[in-house]
Formats: C-alpha cells, sequence, structure tokens
C-alpha cells in the first residue's frame, strides 16, 4: 500500500507525469524515425524538397530535436522520481499519446500537407501511409486509454 503521501504527489503532479511521458514519446518515435527510415533504411530525409546535402543538414536539425525532447523528458521522469510523484501508468499513458500525436502529424501533416518527405519514394506509398497512420491512431488509443484509466479523481484527487 502506498503512502498517503506518495498518493498526495501522484495527484498533485499527475499533469507533469503526463508532460514527461509525452515529451518522451514525442522524441523516441522521432529518434526511432530518424535512425531507422532516415539512417539505416536511406528511405528519405527530413526535408527532401531539396538536394541530399540539405536533406543529411535537416536529418541533424530533426535528430537534435528528437534528443532534446527525450532528454527533456527524462530530465522530468527524474524529477518525478525525486519528488516521489512517478504514477509510472500515467506516465506511460502520455509516452503513448506523445509517440501516436508525433507519429499521426508526421503522417498527415508532413507526409501529405507540406509534402515535405515521404515514407518512401517509387513505391505505391498507400500501404505505408495506412500501416503508418493506422499505427499513430493505436498509440494514442492506448495513451488516452491509460490516462482515462489513471485520472486524478481516480487516485483519490480532485
Amino acid at each position: 500500500m502506498e503512502s498517503r503521501q506518495a498518493t498526495h504527489n501522484r495527484v498533485r503532479y499527475s499533469s507533469r507525469n503526463v508532460g514527461s511521458g509525452f515529451l518522451f514519446g514525442v522524441g523516441m518515435v522521432a529518434f526511432i524515425d530518424e535512425t531507422v527510415f532516415h539512417q539505416l533504411l536511406r528511405w528519405h530525409h527530413f526535408y527532401d524538397k531539396s538536394t541530399t546535402a540539405i536533406g543529411i543538414i535537416s536529418d541533424g536539425f530533426f535528430h537534435a530535436f528528437s534528443w532534446f525532447a527525450t532528454i527533456g523528458g527524462l530530465f522530468l521522469f527524474a524529477d518525478l522520481r525525486r519528488r516521489n510523484a512517478l504514477y509510472l501508468k500515467r506516465w506511460l499513458g502520455g509516452l503513448f499519446l506523445g509517440s501516436g500525436i508525433f507519429q499521426l502529424y508526421d503522417g498527415i501533416i508532413q507526409h501529405k500537407v507540406m509534402r515535405i518527405h515521404q515514407i518512401r519514394y517509387h513505391v505505391d506509398i498507400l500501404l505505408y501511409d495506412l500501416i503508418w497512420n493506422i499505427l499513430a491512431i493505436g498509440l494514442i488509443f492506448v495513451g488516452v486509454f491509460l490516462l482515462y484509466q489513471t485520472r486524478p479523481n481516480r487516485m483519490g484527487g480532485k
């Protein structure tokens, strides 16, 4: 049974748990995207509307962004642990939500609206788009479900 103070801290820092997980989730998915699709598979760059050199530079900025988000989320995570306010299930809800929202933003806004890059080129893109965006929606649903289960009024807060 957790202490009364720990319960109080989890309620008090409920939104910080979500924010930390969200930031880490954005950084994690951006890092995976950058590492797998940009570097290992070399399917695209962050910005494909210019030269390869510009694409590689844009990947560098994207990679830096992913690390800043990841490290920022981990600093907040460490602060929650220090305050005895970490609610891991709620934090994971934020992680899934951040991961899914970033991936859906990438798949809809960057791929289709802004057209700054596609997942792949010179193939039928429909299957790739469907998998990318359905996976993003699944991550969002998991995040929302976890956040609903751990909302403050269920933890004894107001």
